[in-house]
């Protein structure tokens, strides 16, 4: 997007032409669920899945999400919440002894002990520069940490690159975020629509106006609301102004936000036992539409249907709009072991990680106590052969390069055609483990009851949310089985020519995109895991 200032109205309609692909509205929101052969969308194959095992019984399974937060009263979910069941609710005593006062249903280490959350941070390599930047800045330093002097060079870059690349996206999205809005004043004046509300494709699509520019607005929200059918202005708004402020943090950071709120230092972590209880914050609408894929209440008609259906979701707040902290995901995927998670959802990443030796730990731990790891892939559109993303299970200490017990998943489209890997997804025949549906998957939304994105933030739950049901119908198999169960069971796709993500051109092989060259399928993992119990 490289715009100009002074936009006009007819510029911004013609420019988003390249920016807003149309959706396809007759894709349905559950088609991830749906199965190929039956309903002709890459699904997971749900309820054949749940044909396969309605004479069954289930035990109930503690998934733990590492995420931005979770709304708690939300409808679809707010009765699979994990409780705690040795604290008493709201008496301010750590009741079971575990450090953690009042959790519920999970912590949240981004937080002060008053209540007050971090919402906002800056990228990982914003935050770290200057404290390397300090210690090399003799000459002396430089010559005696040779390997570190080195790391810290490809550091800089790295944040050059972002700081750059931050300040050349704000120059061209702010004329456009303001077309945004100038544009919606003459929907709003001319079609008589409640500001408060926003409005929708179908709000405006058949509207008839006789002022040009009221007739240029419309078709500039027509154009852009039609990515998403059930898309509001104020939304997209919202996206769009999110978005630059997050561009407006790397480039000028509050380095000292986390110290001046929570009194913490995330260089540190001899003590684990910091932040609050409060799970539900303004950025929770993330981790409210990963745990709706694992677990949403699938005996209600509000929502969707989760994946599973004998799950409780243990919520842990640590990722927040901006890189997550190395100290906040290590503490979080202990905890989650501690009180009884056996799956870890992971839906986030970052390109640097300073403490990786904790986080490594961590992963180590939840290795020994048998507790499955899942983690989304990254939406850079790059190969993982070429380009590092954290965390990941390469461990710095050389124990390990492919944890068992670690499944890294990309994300896969709608149709089993030239665009089933979604154009975003990151990829790799050795990094990768499999895909799963990633692409305008509908979930649940924080107050609301439909959130469509794409992102393998998505892929990775759904992923999970299928381990989840083998686990609660096999509760025998272990985490490194769940795995391979998982990876074995995928439909693969050996012939079949995609475009490869990050470009618009490129033909591959789907089964060269990931370790098994397949995507995830529910009834394929349960069928596979009774022949196990055999």
């Amino acid at each position: 997007m490289k715009f100009k200032n002074a936009i006009s109205l007819t510029f911004f309609l013609l420019c988003s032409q390249i920016i807003f692909a149309q959706s396809d509205t007759t894709t349905p929101k559950n088609w991830h669920t749906l199965d190929l052969q039956a309903n002709g969308y890459f699904g997971v194959s749900l309820d054949k899945a749940y044909q396969l095992v309605k004479n069954k019984k289930s035990t109930p399974v503690i998934v733990a999400v590492i995420d931005s937060g979770i709304d708690t009263a939300q409808v679809d979910l707010k009765n699979i919440l994990w409780v705690n069941p040795k604290e008493k609710p709201g008496n301010g005593i750590d009741d079971d002894k575990n450090g953690y006062i009042d959790d519920v249903h999970g912590w949240n280490f981004l937080g002060a002990r008053n209540g007050t959350p971090i919402i906002n941070e800056a990228s990982e390599e914003i935050r770290t520069y200057p404290i390397m930047q300090q210690k090399f800045a003799t000459t002396a330093n430089q010559k005696s940490n040779p390997k570190e002097f080195k790391n810290y060079t490809k550091l800089k870059a790295l944040r050059d690159t972002t700081i750059n690349r931050a300040t050349k996206e704000l120059e061209n999205l702010k004329p456009f975020a303001n077309g945004l809005l100038a544009s919606s004043y003459f929907i709003y004046r001319d079609l008589k629509l409640d500001t408060a509300k926003g409005f929708t494709l179908a709000d405006i699509e058949t509207a008839t106006v006789t002022n040009d520019t009221t007739q240029s607005a419309k078709a500039f929200w027509v154009n852009v609301l039609s990515r998403d059918a059930n898309g509001n202005s104020q939304a997209v708004l919202k996206e769009i102004n999110e978005y630059l402020e997050k561009l407006e943090r790397d480039i000028n950071p509050d380095l000292n936000i986390r110290k001046r709120i929570m009194d913490d230092d995330w260089q540190k972590n001899k003590n684990k036992y910091y932040g609050n209880n409060l799970l539900k914050a303004s950025n929770a609408s993330h981790g409210t539409g990963v745990s709706g894929l694992i677990a949403a209440n699938r005996n209600n008609s509000y929502g969707i249907q989760g994946i599973a259906d004998n799950v409780k979701i243990m919520m842990l707040r640590a990722v927040p709009d901006g890189d997550e902290y190395d100290k906040d995901i290590a503490n979080a995927i202990i905890y989650a072991v501690n009180n009884g998670a056996k799956i870890i959802n992971m839906s986030f990443g970052k390109k640097i990680s300073p403490q990786k030796k904790w986080v490594d730990a961590a992963f180590k731990y939840a290795a020994q106590k048998n507790v499955l790891l899942v983690q989304a892939a990254g939406n850079e559109g790059q190969s993982l052969d070429s380009v590092v993303k954290y965390p990941n299970d390469t461990f710095i200490d050389g124990s390990a390069s492919d944890a068992p017990n670690v499944i890294n998943v990309g994300a896969s489209a709608a149709k089993n055609d030239e665009h089933l890997a979604a154009d975003f997804s990151n990829y790799s025949k050795t990094e990768v483990d499999v895909f799963a549906p990633g692409e305008k998957v509908t979930s649940i939304n924080l107050d609301k009851e439909f959130l469509t994105a794409s992102g393998t933030s998505f892929a990775s739950p759904i992923t999970a949310g299928i381990a989840a049901l083998l686990l609660s119908y096999y509760p025998d198999l272990s985490a490194i089985q769940l795995k391979q169960i998982i990876l074995k069971s995928a439909i693969k796709m050996p012939s079949l020519m995609v475009i490869k993500p990050g470009t618009t051109t490129d033909k591959v092989l789907f089964s060269d995109l990931s370790k098994t060259g397949g995507v995830v399928n529910a009834y394929e993992a349960l069928k596979m895991a009774e022949e196990t119990q055999k």
